[in-house]
């Protein structure tokens, strides 16, 4: 954090002006969108020494910053954006891509080569199991899913069932899981880490972190190494803009935004822009959400055509995962799922009545959404694999908003009084 006169400010407040000085920008009070694909240099000189940083051509001298060479590499709204995104997760640096596929695959392809393994949790999202699962297979690349109850042991035992354990290169998690709200332990994930790594090479914890945003759960802090957010959920926050980010220590991002610069998968000016803007209210929105949620999960926890709710709040304290609640996570968060009694025609049903809620994929945003993922988000994961994830044709996803709690629930039980 930022510190003034022995005063450390905190994130919510650095987001306004962090990075960026008005008079580069003609005294302008936000940043502009520098909206060029490259600069000039000052001299031929400068224009050496930029591009020696840029291919690690040399180290960098003390309190020396790499120039602005071309926006496939570095651009103002790019590098204030990324500046400010590391204040929340305490982490040296980061990257901005413009999707969330593009930062999860980006990382993936940097750290996994040909005869690596990736052991993952299940579920993850639909667009990275399929990458996972369907693409990574093609470049020689071999993936073992665990589930998110097993402990080491388990998992130890998996990997020797394989007989490919000494191939471990990294540990992919996202906690919680979309759509079931399952959480896993990533000090756990951290430890067996560190079992399986060698003197020549550590194996890594990537966590996607985009259920809970920035603000409620901090992988970093945990022992992971790298964290990994669609950036258009709550950092973005209002369905308009489409985003990645990845974040870690400085050398693990630098390898990042190397094959970044070489994939051509950055973000925008205007996308970095749009999320400078978002940033502003990032808090505020998601402290709201969570309020909201937590109202809409009581109210669907006692309804008699709800089978089952899965949010964090509601994690009986006997239960095995609430430990890992309560050190893990700052807010049960905004997202729910839950079991329709019924099946996809009760679920149906009850998402075309829907009034206020908007039926739409997508989370994190200001609106509302709900879905139905054994058809939509996940639909691309094989049946027999997706129903033993949880993800059944009754479930249904919310993503909650910063509506009136009252009209929420309003419209949610004359949704089911139709069912």
């Amino acid at each position: 954090m930022k510190k003034v006169n022995n005063h450390q400010f905190s994130p919510e407040s650095l987001m306004m002006s962090y990075g960026y000085k008005p008079e580069w920008s003609e005294g302008a009070i936000k940043c502009p969108i520098f909206q060029t694909s490259t600069f000039v240099f000052k001299n031929a000189e400068e224009g050496k020494s930029f591009f020696e940083l840029a291919y690690g051509l040399r180290a960098p001298a003390e309190d020396e910053k790499t120039g602005l060479i071309y926006s496939r590499l570095n651009n103002p709204d790019l590098e204030i954006l990324e500046n400010r995104l590391c204040l929340w997760d305490g982490a040296e640096a980061c990257a901005v891509f413009e999707s969330g596929m593009s930062a999860i695959t980006t990382v993936l392809l940097e750290f996994l080569k040909p005869g690596d393994v990736l052991l993952y949790s299940m579920p993850v999202y639909g667009g990275t199991d399929h990458f996972i699962n369907t693409f990574l297979p093609k470049i020689g690349i071999d993936a073992i899913g665990f589930r998110p109850e097993m402990d080491v042991g388990d998992i130890s035992r998996l990997l020797a069932s394989s007989g490919k354990a000494d191939k471990l290169t990294m540990i992919y998690t996202e906690t919680p899981a979309n759509p079931t709200n399952t959480i896993v332990d990533i000090e756990m994930l951290v430890r067996l880490a560190k079992v399986y790594s060698t003197a020549d090479q550590d194996v890594l914890v990537a966590v996607d972190n985009t259920y809970m945003g920035p603000l409620w759960q901090h992988p970093l802090k945990h022992g992971a190494d790298i964290v990994i957010y669609s950036a258009t959920k709550y950092i973005g926050g209002h369905s308009d803009v489409i985003a990645g980010a990845v974040l870690g220590n400085t050398e693990t991002i630098k390898r990042v935004k190397t094959l970044r610069t070489f994939l051509g998968n950055m973000a925008s000016p205007n996308t970095g822009w749009l999320l400078m803007r978002s940033l502003e209210t990032l808090k505020v929105r998601m402290e709201k959400q969570a309020l909201n949620a937590e109202k809409v999960a009581s109210y669907l926890s006692s309804h008699p055509k709800v089978e089952k709710v899965y949010y964090l709040g509601l994690i009986h304290p006997d239960s095995p995962a609430y430990a890992t609640y309560k050190r893990q996570y700052l807010s049960p968060g905004a997202m729910l799922s839950f079991d329709i009694i019924g099946g996809e025609k009760e679920a149906f049903t009850f998402l075309n009545n829907l009034k206020l809620i908007q039926l739409a994929v997508s989370l994190g945003s200001t609106e509302s959404l709900a879905e139905h993922p054994a058809s939509m988000t996940h639909a691309g994961i094989a049946e027999p694999h997706r129903i033993e994830m949880g993800i059944t044709d009754k479930l249904i996803r919310l993503s909650i908003g910063v509506e009136n709690h009252l009209d929420l629930i309003w419209d949610i039980e004359q949704a089911l009084e139709l069912v």
